[in-house]
């Protein structure tokens, strides 16, 4: 243990990351790292022994209120030996005072309970072969066309923190397209798909009701044809879920969305898609 030296990750390292998140099964996209460095750049850990890596995690603080954690990861061949509990403890300690949250293993609620965090409710991501539509709905409109100052208003709707940086990465990222729906003046519905290392990714995916996130979703299957695509739902939204099932989409896994204190109150009922499980 004395060999175990924690440390930030340089910028071009964060890919590590994400390489070791696709290893574990977590299906990153590929402009993941680019986006994700874009928020806090000293918010990504790397533990190494004997000079090779051992262990990563991150917790990304958004702002001087709300943090959150992802890609806590140990190499296989070293778990159960306090590698983890180490470097979870400087990635806390990164968020001082903040409440963090987090996307955890289901499998790992009890241990995350033990640092603090409280289920809030689980997200589901659901999966399946989709065929795009013959033609998108007549409102649809691309992302980019919406003044970014209406995206970041309506984002802040559905999460607890400001975060423009990111927002700007994720919708201008190589290989990422964003539909919107924009009715009387204001934005009703929008989300981005990107390209991942299996299919495409849904997310974020808002809307005002189940139609308007039902035409938005369809023009993003229209971006890229269709295809294998997920879906990160969260459960206690029911006409998400509903919607994910009458695409045909099933559920993959599930996620327990925890958090360490009181959050504002969001509008979950307008998330019909999670924007990602390793920054929320």
């Amino acid at each position: 243990m004395s060999d175990f030296i924690i440390r930030t990750m340089r910028p071009e390292e964060i890919s590590l990351a994400v390489n070791w998140a696709a290893a574990e099964g977590w299906n990153p996209g590929f402009a993941d790292d680019a986006c994700f460095a874009s928020v806090d750049p000293e918010g990504f850990f790397i533990g190494e022994l004997d000079g090779a890596p051992a262990a990563m995690v991150s917790c990304i603080n958004y702002d001087a209120r709300f943090a959150f954690l992802g890609f806590y990861i140990v190499r296989a061949d070293l778990r159960d030996r306090g590698y983890g509990l180490r470097i979870w403890n400087a990635a806390i300690a990164h968020a001082g005072a903040r409440v963090i949250g987090l996307d955890g293993v289901v499998a790992q609620q009890d241990n995350y309970r033990k640092s603090g965090f409280a289920l809030a409710y689980a997200n589901i991501r659901y999966g399946g072969t989709v065929t795009a539509p013959d033609a998108p709905h007549a409102d649809i409109i691309a992302l980019t066309d919406v003044p970014f100052a209406a995206v970041e208003a309506d984002d802040a709707t559905v999460f607890p923190a400001p975060r423009p940086a990111f927002l700007r990465a994720w919708i201008g990222a190589p290989g990422h397209a964003g539909c919107a729906i924009v009715r009387d003046g204001r934005l009703a519905g929008w989300g981005v798909i990107r390209p991942c290392r299996k299919g495409f990714k849904i997310g974020p995916l808002v809307a005002d009701d189940r139609a308007t996130a039902e035409a938005t979703l369809a023009a993003l299957l229209a971006k890229v044809g269709g295809g294998e695509i997920f879906l990160d739902v969260p459960g206690i939204n029911r006409e998400a879920i509903a919607l994910a099932q009458d695409f045909g989409l099933a559920p993959v896994f599930e996620t327990a969305r925890m958090y360490t204190g009181a959050i504002p109150t969001l509008r979950l009922e307008r998330v019909f898609g999670v924007t990602s499980f390793e920054l929320g």
